[in-house]
């Protein structure tokens, strides 16, 4: 494809502050290397600092997060007076400092990932104590002593916080269209938790993107995105049903899609993404809603992509 001309446009952003509690959608949000800023910072762990995520706790879906607009302002640093706030249905409201807590939680665990990490109080703990019925600490990636990093099988040299495999995940519209057509009761995209949606592009098309440009930075297309049991949980109500993953059993299974490659029994539905040039300095390391996606390298079938 010529680099003159986008195959989509950025229609959605998405950041999910607190890892499994609801999304933000904004205009725009400032890039880094582990993700867009405040992009699962905050994690909820139980008294053994091991993760609580919707797959656990479902409960989680319909705990609602919000910032403040100029925190997705790029370069912006919160004061004294900047907080994030959480709410959730039968809760009083939560406010968080976003300056640096002093805790630490040691012990944390995501995965096959061990560490530190910042404890938010004795309030946070209790919120979530509450919430769920089980004791709880809500708990913040400490960037200046921990590190994170993917698979280096697929991404050698980058990281995450506490984002499940990668940094960034996309999704298109018109993929979501394709699947909702094929299901009784059509899902919504907060099923699948994606950072960027696109638009204007073929369904599933961005399957095929291995390196795409968003404004003026490059995203390397890593591995086809799987799934797991989260897009079955209504975030509405916090309640699994089976779909939409059976449709997507038959339809986007590696058995479907990816027949001449070693079987997994996985689904896909996206693709992960890191930042190419992170190491860039300077302004306008920012996505948009609105932006263009040009589409720089791609494979020629689902087949030959990355999973």
């Amino acid at each position: 494809m010529e680099r003159g001309s986008s195959a989509a446009k950025v229609s959605s952003i998405f950041i999910y502050p607190i890892k499994s509690c609801r999304g933000i959608s904004v205009s725009q949000a400032p890039l880094t290397p582990t993700g867009f800023r405040w992009d699962r910072n905050w994690l909820v762990v139980n008294y053994k600092g091991r993760a609580y995520t919707q797959r656990n706790e479902p409960k989680l879906a319909l705990v609602e997060v919000e910032l403040p607009n100029e925190a997705f302002v790029e370069r912006w640093e919160p004061g004294k007076s900047s907080y994030m706030v959480i709410k959730a249905p039968g809760m009083n409201m939560l406010k968080i400092s976003l300056s640096k807590p002093r805790e630490i939680a040691d012990g944390v665990s995501v995965w096959e990932w061990s560490g530190s990490a910042f404890d938010e109080g004795a309030e946070a703990s209790k919120w979530f104590s509450d919430y769920l019925g089980k004791p709880s600490r809500l708990i913040r990636f400490n960037a200046a002593s921990e590190t994170r990093p993917v698979d280096p099988e697929f991404a050698p040299g980058h990281n995450v916080m506490f984002a499940d495999l990668f940094p960034y995940m996309l999704l298109s519209q018109t993929s979501l269209d394709a699947l909702n057509k094929l299901l009784k009761e059509p899902v919504p995209i907060n099923r699948f938790r994606p950072n960027i949606l696109a638009d204007g592009c073929e369904p599933f098309s961005e399957d095929l993107w291995t390196e795409i440009k968003i404004n003026k930075s490059t995203f390397q297309g890593v591995r086809l995105c799987s799934r797991c049991k989260i897009p079955t949980i209504n975030q509405e109500t916090g309640v699994a049903g089976t779909e939409p993953n059976e449709t997507l059993k038959k339809v986007r299974s590696d058995a479907v899609l990816r027949p001449n490659r070693k079987q997994q029994g996985k689904i896909y539905f996206g693709q992960n993404l890191v930042w190419k040039d992170k190491s860039t300095g300077g302004k306008g390391n920012v996505v948009k809603v609105g932006d263009p996606i040009f589409v720089l390298k791609k494979v020629s079938s689902v087949d030959e992509a990355v999973a």
